[in-house]
């Protein structure tokens, strides 16, 4: 039976944040066996770790929701690699390298595992029968959306920028209208709070009603806000108050350009899985 864990990312307190289930040495499971466990787990996202194709990589992962597999996302690829190192992993060089559907990811190592977020393949505004579609299923006004956009990184996101926290917060979405969207919504925090937005993602008919943390959507954000001088080079997000979490999303943003999004992980369960 291979090795399992269960990590919880994006906060340093216990139960807190985002869990991922991460199958150790899953070369020999089949795509089927992948998909039936991540549907039986029925967290918002599975992996299993398998042998590099590449040189350039330390490990290979397959990300799996309970309703089908993602090329990249946030916060598998931090409790995946703080599962590997934990049982025993050695990177090759200084930094940690993913390799997955997208390709190369690299993870840095310092206060916090942070990854270096992946480019956009897309990022342009959401048209007009879009916002509408997710104005409806936030069941707010479309006046009250101060900007949407399509934001692709592997997984497909419309983002949704809200004037404040307040109302991210205050939302009581229709999870039958969103009619396949991934929508992930972000407000400013008021000053002297430690966060700098509060942020909201849901994908309900991807298998989750609402994802507690989500380091692929944080990473977009990251991406689109920090260009247009919306949010600063370096910041804290949170995420997952409306669900009981207290997830916190570290962003940094290098000289280079390059942005790295980081968080706590800690393991929470461990053993073996029957597969």
């Amino acid at each position: 039976m291979p090795p399992f864990r269960q990590v919880d990312v994006f906060s340093p307190e216990p139960l807190r944040g985002n869990p991922v289930a991460v199958v150790h040495d899953a070369d020999g499971i089949d795509e089927e066996r992948m998909q039936a466990f991540a549907r039986w787990t029925n967290l918002s996202e599975t992996t299993f770790l398998l042998r590099p194709t590449t040189t350039e990589a330390d490990y290979r992962v397959r990300i799996f929701t309970p309703g089908g597999e993602l090329p990249f996302a946030g916060h598998p690829t931090l409790g995946t690699a703080h599962a590997w190192l934990e049982a025993g992993g050695t990177p090759r060089g200084a930094r940690l390298v993913q390799e997955c559907g997208v390709g190369l990811v690299e993870l840095r190592r310092d206060e916090r595992l942070a990854f270096a977020a992946p480019p956009l393949t897309r990022s342009e505004p959401a048209d007009p029968s879009v916002v509408a579609t997710v104005a409806r299923a936030l069941r707010i006004d479309v006046v009250d959306v101060v900007a949407a956009r399509w934001l692709v990184n592997g997984p497909r996101f419309v983002g949704v920028l809200l004037r404040d926290a307040a109302r991210v917060l205050a939302l009581r979405p229709d999870l039958t209208a969103f009619q396949g969207l991934e929508v992930g919504v972000v407000g400013p925090q008021p000053a002297g709070t430690g966060t700098a937005i509060e942020v909201r993602v849901f994908g309900p008919d991807l298998g989750f009603a609402e994802d507690p943390v989500t380091g692929s959507f944080n990473a977009a954000v990251a991406q689109w806000l920090t260009a247009d001088g919306t949010l600063p080079p370096s910041y804290v997000a949170s995420q997952g108050t409306a669900l009981g979490r207290r997830g916190r999303v570290h962003v940094d943003t290098d000289a280079d350009g390059t942005t790295w999004v980081g968080g706590a992980t800690v393991t929470t369960v461990s053993g073996s899985v029957s597969l």
